[in-house]
């Protein structure tokens, strides 16, 4: 990453300064550098100088003389570094030669360890009826992390926990067996979302038949009589569906883990031998936990968590036996990190998609170095209840490794909950969706009217379907949003072409195929003359070679950041950049460490605000500087620069899961 070639220089200055001056302490210094707004600052800088001013008992300036000067001895980075400025109080600023960093091979840092292993665990619907939209958010997430891991050097395995011997499951059994439905219907999981709102009505309305549910949830568990297949029939038939519905996003998944597996594969009496070898697994004897086997905290690390909202997610098994969620979690995750002596039958539910079961081969799953759960924010105590769990058995560095992504829900804007049938007379900001009311739009739906809206706008329908312009347009709307924020689902926004949209990207990744296109047809004329249509073309065909040849080169020089290298079909650079071509270069030699940001902090939505810049920062070079125009050097510069950046959208596109469009 060109970031982490410029620290690695200023590191070596800093420590050459230390020694020079025979000051001890260097290794504890860590060099920061950003790219200022204004590029009249520098294309990268860093206040380093300023950091050490009282270590050295010396002025920032003069530090920053210090730096600057062993920066040249050094060799400016082997010509990266154009010019280097120092500015008050003590900013070392360093301008980029852009000709030099377009010769430089750039790769990511590797996992410290050579195919570190990551689960990403993501959806995880409960399988009782269609999904909505709020679902599909985990999805996207989940999906976009997996690829972004996957760029990033490791070897990732997705997961889709299913949920079968749960109360939504039990819910939706008892409505089949007891609440009458007549309807339209063409799926079965919408058939189910009606029977699961009209069971949750028949509660509210005589509250004892909710002890159906407390014994359909014993049958369910039990696992062998007529209920229990029943739920077990009702779970894989719906979850085919999802699995359906999210492969028309591109989203899929290596393992299915059933719930009920987990409790009959004798997983949890595992789990429960271990805790029981340690203080803080306790049945309680009185109270209102009387008969429950809880996880106690240490008292200094309690901090309140003993109230009425959390002390349900201690409990692991009920009074009457029951196991929570949280219990079974903790035992799925003792054997994702390869903790129990125990292993799952592995069989096909199809092509490519495996499902743990009673019956099956043996297949390397599991034994995971880091684990990443996509949930929703309301699920942060039980996530916390497992990573507790680890730490007091003793595996710190597992609880260490696993990560929850925390989500804010999707809500419906008034006009899209108008557009629904839903109520909006009381002119609420949002409006909530819930299952056991039945409000909410399911991803079919949704992906159906987002479909007909994107067709009835379009005059020219030769490029993308409709429905893939729609399911992508979908996605990007539900990763574009900070993690936390509560999304307020809205279709007009959705589906606008400019703006920070999944359709503005990529309307613009197709433009500048268009572009190069037109760079590639013979006799076509530019301004002065015509355009070489051998040389130009040979140039920009040498420079668009296959990614996987690139990544070849990049990762064949592990442990550096950056290598010297004439790279094939770079044109020379004008001596002056307009400033539209320097925004962009600018912009451009960001991406690694957006990528690499983004596989660290696991936030998808990075990429999407690089995205929207570097589109953005594109239209505004196709405005500024006429591409296929002026003299041939200007026109060979700008098809290459075109070039490269249609090749970094694409790979940021391929990161989010959108198309890769030829043609809009």
């Amino acid at each position: 990453m060109l970031s982490q070639l410029i620290k690695n220089n200023l590191q070596q200055s800093v420590s050459q300064v230390f020694q020079n001056l025979g000051m001890p302490g260097d290794e504890q210094v860590q060099v920061g550098v950003e790219q200022p707004s204004n590029a009249d600052y520098g294309d990268y800088s860093s206040n380093i100088a300023m950091q050490l001013a009282k270590t050295l008992r010396k002025s920032p300036l003069a530090i920053a003389e210090l730096i600057t000067a062993e920066l040249h001895r050094q060799g400016t980075a082997g010509g990266l570094f154009r010019t280097i400025d120092i500015a008050a109080p003590g900013f070392i600023n360093l301008y980029i030669d852009w000709q030099q960093w377009a010769e430089y091979s750039f790769e990511l840092p590797q996992p410290q360890v050579g195919g570190q292993k990551v689960i990403v665990e993501h959806t995880s619907v409960n399988p009782n009826k269609s999904m909505h939209v709020g679902h599909l958010r985990n999805a996207c997430i989940g999906d976009a992390l997996v690829r972004i891991l996957r760029r990033t050097g490791y070897n990732v395995e997705v997961h889709n926990y299913v949920d079968d011997l749960g109360n939504q499951l039990a819910d939706t059994v008892v409505g089949l067996l007891n609440v009458p439905l007549t309807g339209e219907h063409v799926r079965f999981g919408d058939y189910c979302w009606d029977i699961y709102a009209g069971v949750n009505k028949e509660y509210a309305q005589h509250p004892e038949s909710t002890l159906k549910r407390t014994e359909t949830l014993h049958e369910l568990e039990q696992g062998d009589g007529n209920t229990a297949w029943l739920g077990s029939l009702v779970a894989e038939r719906i979850v085919r569906e999802h699995v359906q519905e999210m492969k028309n996003f591109g989203i899929h998944y290596d393992l299915l883990v059933w719930e009920s597996s987990i409790v009959k594969e004798g997983f949890w009496s595992s789990a429960f031998e271990l805790l029981a070898g340690t203080e803080h697994f306790v049945q309680e004897t009185e109270g209102k936990l009387a008969g429950c086997w809880v996880l106690k905290q240490a008292a200094a690390e309690d901090d309140g968590a003993d109230d009425d909202e959390h002390s349900k997610d201690k409990v692991l098994v009920r009074s009457n036996g029951i196991l929570t969620y949280t219990a079974k979690d903790i035992a799925y995750h003792l054997w994702k990190f390869g903790l129990l002596d125990k292993d799952f039958a592995y069989s096909e539910f199809n092509s490519g998609l495996w499902t743990t079961g009673l019956s099956g081969e043996l297949m390397p799953f599991g034994k995971a170095d880091k684990v990443v759960n996509v949930i929703d924010y309301r699920q942060e105590y039980p996530q916390l209840m497992v990573k507790q769990a680890l730490e007091i058995l003793g595996y710190t560095e597992q609880a260490r490794g696993l990560h929850h992504v925390s989500y804010g829900v999707v809500s419906l804007s008034p006009a899209s909950a108008a557009v629904l049938g839903i109520d909006t007379s009381d002119a609420k900001s949002s409006y909530a969706m819930s299952g056991r009311q039945g409000i909410g739009i399911k991803v079919t739906d949704l992906v159906e009217l987002m479909e007909k809206a994107i067709d009835d706008t379009r005059s020219d329908k030769s490029g993308l379907s409709s429905r893939l312009i729609a399911t992508a347009a979908i996605r990007y709307y539900l990763l574009r949003f900070n993690l936390g924020t509560e999304i307020v689902f809205d279709f007009k926004q959705a589906t606008e072409i400019s703006g920070n949209t999944g359709v503005y990207l990529m309307y613009t990744y197709a433009r500048a195929g268009s572009v190069l296109g037109k760079a590639r047809v013979p006799e076509v004329q530019m301004g002065h003359g015509k355009h070489l249509q051998q040389g130009l073309h040979a140039e920009y065909t040498k420079h668009r070679e296959p990614m996987e040849l690139r990544h070849a080169e990049y990762t064949k020089h592990a442990g550096h950041s950056g290598h010297k290298e004439r790279m094939a079909g770079i044109p020379q650079f004008p001596a002056e950049l307009d400033k539209a071509e320097l925004a962009l270069l600018r912009h451009l030699s960001t991406w690694q460490d957006t990528l690499f940001t983004a596989s660290v902090e696991l936030t998808p939505n990075t990429i999407c605000n690089f995205a929207h810049t570097l589109a953005s920062l594109f239209n505004n070079f196709y405005s500024a500087c006429p591409i296929l125009k002026g003299d041939e050097a200007s026109v060979t510069f700008r098809v290459w620069l075109t070039s490269r950046f249609q090749e970094t959208l694409g790979e940021v596109l391929e990161a989010l899961g959108l198309p890769k469009p030829e043609r809009m």
